[in-house]
């Protein structure tokens, strides 16, 4: 299959989107709906991959406060989608997107259980950070741009 990322174009696909990210990262955790989104929304750029009427990988990038670093954030792949790059893919679309716009340096904060993935792209462990819900180890990773 020929997986396309692409930004959401419009409401129903911002939807899909949205819903793919509290499945996937909320849901699990008995969070409520909204949970998947934040105030950092309008300003961020959006990757996500549709499977007909589904979104099955989804990622954003937003800017921080340091000058030429971005963070990677609420990236999801669906479960039955899960071990056919389509991560891979949203990262690299993602960090294309952070190189048009300057940036020289990624972040991100990873699940224990996603550590590996990121360090097979390149990223480095900073330092464990915290753990979300209480129960989800978190590190700080970053990659420099070339």
């Amino acid at each position: 299959m020929n997986y396309i990322v692409q930004s959401p174009l419009n409401a129903r696909e911002f939807e899909l989107y949205y819903d793919l990210r509290y499945r996937v990262l909320r849901a699990p955790w008995n969070q409520a709906r909204g949970s998947e989104q934040d105030a950092s929304e309008n300003t961020s750029t959006h990757a996500m991959i549709l499977e007909g009427d589904l979104c099955i990988a989804c990622g954003r990038l937003q800017k921080t406060e340091t000058e030429g670093v971005g963070q990677i954030r609420f990236m999801a792949v669906d479960p039955q989608y899960q071990g056919k790059s389509l991560g891979k893919r949203i990262v690299h679309y993602l960090e294309a997107r952070a190189k048009d716009e300057q940036l020289r340096e990624i972040i991100l904060q990873s699940r224990e259980n996603a550590v590996e993935f990121y360090k097979a792209l390149g990223y480095e462990i900073v330092e464990p950070t915290f753990k979300l819900f209480g129960e989800i180890q978190h590190y700080l990773m970053r990659k420099q741009l070339n």
